[in-house]
């Protein structure tokens, strides 16, 4: 069954053909850790482990690389203003090492209770350094370098092609802009090299080209050749990387490899709350996954919420959707434990929800192909096992749940045991009666092996 994904580079469906059999080399730009992530962040990783899930649902070994920016990203894309891990050093009164690996641990933390899978490799930028040196010194060495008071730059008029990904107006941008001391030659040219100012900073590095500290494309540039080789199969990340980021990642490798990083761009939507274009940690106005859990929320109605709509798709927040994901997931697991095992997952729908994975992960017609299964007439132990292939994609740890003990009443569970009793005398009178009287009370009973289970309706 043929794999198709949209391919950002191409814009269009491009069936998944990798470098290798059966392998497939996977590249993901994280967090910039001077804050929490918040949930908008967190959707893209969710559309990334699910494209993990999908390539090894159709048997793929995939080499996962996420990398952790914590140096290097300044406040402004054009190359000015403060780093962002300097700017949260000041912020918290802690030291940019300290903010970074609290942070990271944060991150790390959000993405475990979202059943995101973690990466093979988790590439920080700071301990790379080495390796972005030496990729700049290649493309200087090519010739798509200069110099300014402040960095060394990356001449972008060299490339023929540069912006393809995003289809930028290269005539229509205003050239000249300001650098912090002088101007670069184009406004799309990008800082490959910063120089440390006046002021000792507290993440800076000794290079051929003077005291300083990497800019933020090239850690990428760097970190996936690194792990991955000068071409790998699949690149991805936010909407939002698409006219700065990845742009200029392309042209960096361009200008060493002759070629882009990676063959498949792959790009998810914002995340939307409600009256604002996206979330975003820089304006504060973002929700992060705690702030969920402090109104009671489960994390994976979160992850439930993000599977409903495809996810180059914006997807709107509110608290009444969040709501409905909520109350959807717990329906599910309630039908989910109450089915019994045993059985085998069902062919037809085995096929047809991959047919929708593998149409460039339609995770919302998944669900719907979900609830369809559950009212189907198939036997609940084979609707049970296609939950449970389903759940290795959805990632909603379907057999971990299990209802609340405490949910039901000493005095119920002592009827329960009153039933599992007469049914082993065989007063078949009395166990009937106790079943009327806990259902009365407001519960289903269920006979299984190991005896009578009682759930809250």
């Amino acid at each position: 069954m043929e794999l198709m994904l949209y391919d950002t580079y191409e814009r269009k469906l491009r069936p998944f053909e990798p470098l290798q059999p059966g392998k497939a080399g996977l590249y993901a730009c994280g967090p910039t850790v001077y804050d929490y992530a918040h949930i908008g962040n967190l959707r893209t990783y969710l559309f990334g482990d699910i494209l993990r899930r999908v390539l090894a649902l159709n048997g793929y070994e995939v080499a996962h690389v996420l990398c952790i920016t914590d140096v290097g990203h300044l406040t402004s894309d054009a190359d000015t203003g403060e780093d962002k891990m300097e700017k949260g050093s000041r912020r918290t009164s802690q030291s940019a090492w300290d903010i970074a690996e609290f942070y990271t641990r944060a991150f790390q933390h959000d993405l475990a209770q979202l059943h995101i899978q973690a990466p093979g490799v988790w590439a920080r930028a700071t301990e790379h350094i080495q390796e972005q040196i030496a990729f700049i010194a290649d493309i200087e060495r090519n010739g798509y370098t200069y110099r300014t008071a402040d960095g060394i730059y990356f001449d972008t008029q060299r490339l023929e092609r540069y912006g393809h990904l995003a289809r930028l107006n290269i005539a229509g941008q205003q050239s000249g802009h300001r650098v912090d001391i002088r101007d670069k030659r184009s406004a799309t040219d990008f800082a490959l090299w910063k120089f440390s100012g006046p002021e000792q900073r507290q993440m800076e590095w000794d290079s051929p080209w003077g005291r300083g500290f990497p800019g933020w494309h090239i850690e990428c540039s760097a970190m996936s050749t690194r792990y991955l080789g000068a071409l790998f199969d699949i690149h991805i990340g936010g909407e939002d990387h698409i006219p700065v980021h990845h742009t200029n990642e392309i042209a960096q490798h361009e200008a060493c490899h002759s070629h882009p990083p990676a063959r498949y761009w792959l790009h998810g939507a914002f995340l939307k709350l409600e009256g604002s274009d996206k979330m975003s940690k820089s304006d504060g106005s973002f929700l992060r996954l705690a702030a969920l859990g402090d109104r009671d929320y489960d994390p994976l109605a979160y992850r439930y919420l993000v599977l409903s709509a495809h996810y180059r798709s914006p997807l709107a927040f509110s608290w009444h959707a969040l709501d409905a994901a909520q109350t959807a997931l717990g329906r599910l697991r309630q039908a989910y434990h109450r089915l019994p095992d045993g059985g085998q997952a069902d062919a037809g729908y085995r096929q047809a929800m991959q047919a929708e994975l593998n149409q460039d992960l339609n995770t919302a017609r998944v669900l719907a192909l979900m609830w369809e299964l559950l009212k189907s007439r198939l036997p609940g132990d084979v609707q049970k096992a296609t939950l449970r292939w389903l759940d290795q994609v959805l990632g909603l740890g379907l057999d971990a749940w299990a209802p609340p003990r405490h949910a039901i009443p000493e005095p119920i569970r002592g009827l329960a045991a009153a039933r599992d009793l007469a049914r082993s005398e065989r007063r078949w009178a009395d166990a009937d009666a106790t079943r009327l009287a806990i259902e009365a009370a407001g519960y289903t009973v269920r006979d299984t092996a190991a005896g009578t289970i009682v759930e809250p309706r």
